[in-house]
């Protein structure tokens, strides 16, 4: 017999209140689901598909097409997603080398602006002409797939590393484009709405890069502002000084939205700042930050499968494979070649950026605008939005490896920051990086003395076959291995630039 719990929060459902047996019944099925995709990594990771397909999975299983517990709130949906998506963003800016995306925030600002505008103004029209949709709806679908996932990317990336400025365009683009979408649906949206007098888009592109104006300028001055103060009042307690540099971030969120502002670019923009500024206990800021990231994501993805309704899934298929690839094949190529051409990025790079324009969350959250600012007959929205995302990263996401080998783009080694908390690396100043020394990487052959690494970073010790040793200066590198190099903070950046430049050269590399 099919059970169907409606929760107390739902749309019009009188409820008799939320006592300590339902409590039980939500921390059991809570937990259950938190072990299950924590378990459901390891999948992700040996089938090459983003973990957010097992979360969104998850949410369906439980739903009304399977265990029947019937949610319907696309408000409160739209308020967690939100909520959600601030600390998703948090914990991408405190994770983000400032040196990484250096050379790749022009661009990606481009991209996450002009660009959205041009995937925006290509998916429309391709939808008006060959579904026959109405000018404003047909934008407005547009609108809300134009945002970006870096997440999924690098999900199904982990084995292949990326030369740094295609994955600081990644993690800079993800960044900045959630703001300007989430204005301009929202505006679109607003336009649908019974009564509503739409306004001029000049007006709204006006009123869109005001905001984003402002939330960037509240986001910088609250982010040093904040790293100034945490410095003052940093304890012996790791732990609360992390809850402390994630509630400075938050607060810049807050404080823009409350002055109508963009909270989006303003929470990434602190928490960028906060991140790379070198305040005290790092690893365990960083540690926080990844976990509560991974949190909000599963929560909203399990949340977001919830919502969704397998019974209309038929009727918006077609609509969606559609629009799905004159996303894929005109609208995101478009978009990256009038953002990134006037740079003198390279066409493999564009290509490669082209097909990585994966979506996640963001699409899937904003489906839920139209209905909660009243528009009218817009319900299936998102269930099109939900089948698109599910259907294009299944076929995206495990064909990236092959395509970044196919256009020559992968780097022979690849670079991981460790986090060691047990070791006072903190107060000696120093960095613990991981290096993977891949099939392609010219440090193979190399002897450890050659690598010519600047003066007190080490090569402290390599992993080969399963065994590991204390390299000496004489010992000879190999395919397969994993180096853990220790250097000083004040040579960190030239440390990584040599390690570069050996993978490439060799080891004449810089004679």
């Amino acid at each position: 017999m099919r059970q169907t719990w409606t929760t107390p929060f739902a749309d019009g459902g009188a409820t008799t209140g939320f006592d300590l047996h339902d409590l039980t019944l939500v921390l059991l099925l809570g937990s259950i689901v938190l072990v299950v995709s924590v378990a459901a990594v390891r999948l992700s990771v040996r089938s090459g598909l983003p973990s957010l397909l097992i979360y969104l999975g998850i949410g369906v299983l439980l739903g009304e097409g399977g265990f029947g517990i019937n949610y319907d709130s696309q408000q409160l949906t739209q308020v967690l997603g939100y909520a959600a998506l601030v600390l998703i963003l948090v914990e991408g800016g405190l994770t983000t080398r400032w040196s990484g995306i250096r050379r790749s925030v022009a661009p990606a600002a481009v991209l996450a602006t002009v660009g959205v505008g041009v995937s925006i103004v290509v998916v429309g029209v391709a939808a008006k002409l060959l579904l026959g949709w109405s000018w404003e709806i047909a934008f407005l679908v547009a609108a809300v797939l134009a945002s970006t996932d870096a997440a999924a990317v690098f999900s199904v990336l982990r084995r292949v590393p990326l030369p740094r400025q295609i994955s600081g365009m990644l993690e800079a683009e993800s960044g900045f484009n959630d703001a300007p979408v989430v204005l301009i649906v929202t505006a679109l949206a607003a336009s649908l709405a019974p009564g509503a007098t739409p306004e001029p888009w000049w007006q709204v592109g006006v009123i869109a890069v005001l905001e984003l104006a402002g939330g960037s300028l509240i986001g910088l001055a609250i982010g040093y502002g904040g790293a100034r103060l945490l410095r003052v009042v940093a304890t012996t307690s790791s732990a609360l000084f992390a809850i402390g540099v994630i509630a400075v971030a938050v607060l810049a969120y807050a404080a823009a939205d409350v002055v109508h502002a963009s909270g989006f670019i303003a929470c990434y923009l602190a928490a960028l700042v906060l991140g790379n500024l070198r305040l005290p206990h790092r690893p365990a800021v960083t540690g926080f930050a990844t976990a509560i990231g991974w949190l909000a994501q599963i929560g909203l993805f399990v949340l977001l499968g919830l919502l969704a309704s397998p019974s209309g899934f038929d009727d918006v298929l077609v609509p969606a494979l559609v629009v799905g690839t004159a996303l894929l094949l005109l609208g995101r190529p478009l978009s990256v070649i009038a953002s990134c051409a006037p740079f003198g990025m390279s066409w493999r790079t564009q290509a490669f950026l082209s097909w990585a324009g994966l979506r996640g969350a963001v699409p899937v959250v904003l489906a839920t605008v139209p209905v909660t600012v009243g528009a009218v007959g817009v319900e299936w929205i998102f269930d099109l939005v939900f089948v698109l995302v599910v259907v294009f990263t299944i076929i995206q996401a495990p064909t990236l490896p092959w395509v970044a080998r196919r256009l020559g783009l992968g780097e022979g080694h690849h670079q991981v920051d460790l986090a060691v908390d047990a070791t006072p690396l903190e107060e000696l100043g120093a960095d613990l990086l991981e290096i993977d020394v891949g099939p392609g990487s010219r440090i193979a052959g190399v002897r450890v003395f050659e690598l010519r690494l600047p003066v007190g970073a080490n090569v402290s010790l390599v992993v080969r076959d399963g065994a590991s040793f204390v390299p000496k200066d004489s010992d000879v590198l190999r395919h397969g291995d994993q180096l853990l190099v220790v250097t000083p903070q004040a040579v960190r950046d030239d440390t990584e630039k040599r390690l570069q430049s050996v993978s490439r050269g060799g080891r004449l590399a810089g004679w």
